[in-house]
Parts: C-alpha cells; structure tokens; sequence
C-alpha cells in the first residue's frame, strides 16, 4: 500500500471518492484525511521497551500497551477539489491541515 499511496490517492481523487487513510503519506499524496496513532509517539515506546529487555525484563512480563496519542490531518487542497466543505470545528480538531 505504502509503495502505491500516490497512485491510490490519485484514483481516489479521479473518482471523486472522499478517502480516509490511516497513515499520513497517504494525505501527504492527495488524500483527504487521516486519523491513527501519531508514529514519533509510538516509537518513543517502542524505544523504552528495547531499553527495559536490554536491562534484563522478560519480554513476557511487559505489558501490551495501545497507542494513547492520535493525529488528525485534513488535506483542504483535495477537499476543495472534492467540493467538500470541512467545518470549522473538525478543522479546529485538527493537528495539522494541509492547504
């Protein structure tokens, strides 16, 4: 999918198809919107984890943990093209709006 995002925002925006991705290249490509676990965050943890295993923790003894930290991206250049008119208060929501 990461390999084609242009190509699928593309199609996407040829057939007037409003698209939602769950990774923020595919907004950065042409797409309308995104909403998923903000990456930088989620690796941050990634890096604590390696540092407690590196310490010594049994994999098996550390817990699962869920994202808690979620970006939103709005595309308005594709919404306009679209003819989507985005409130004011979802763009307000927003961590970042590309124009």
């Amino acid at each position: 999918m990461n390999a084609n995002e242009k190509r699928i925002a593309g199609f996407a925006l040829k057939s007037r198809l409003p698209s939602m991705y769950g990774y923020r290249g595919g907004v950065e490509a042409g797409g309308l919107m995104f909403y998923g676990a903000d990456l930088v965050d989620s690796y941050r943890r990634v890096a604590y984890f390696v540092d407690r295993i590196l310490k010594g923790a049994k994999p098996s003894d550390l817990p699962v943990e869920q994202p808690t930290k979620f970006e939103l991206l709005i595309n308005l250049k594709t919404a306009k093209s679209l003819g989507i008119a985005v409130p004011p208060t979802l763009l307000a929501l927003a961590d970042e709006v590309i124009e």
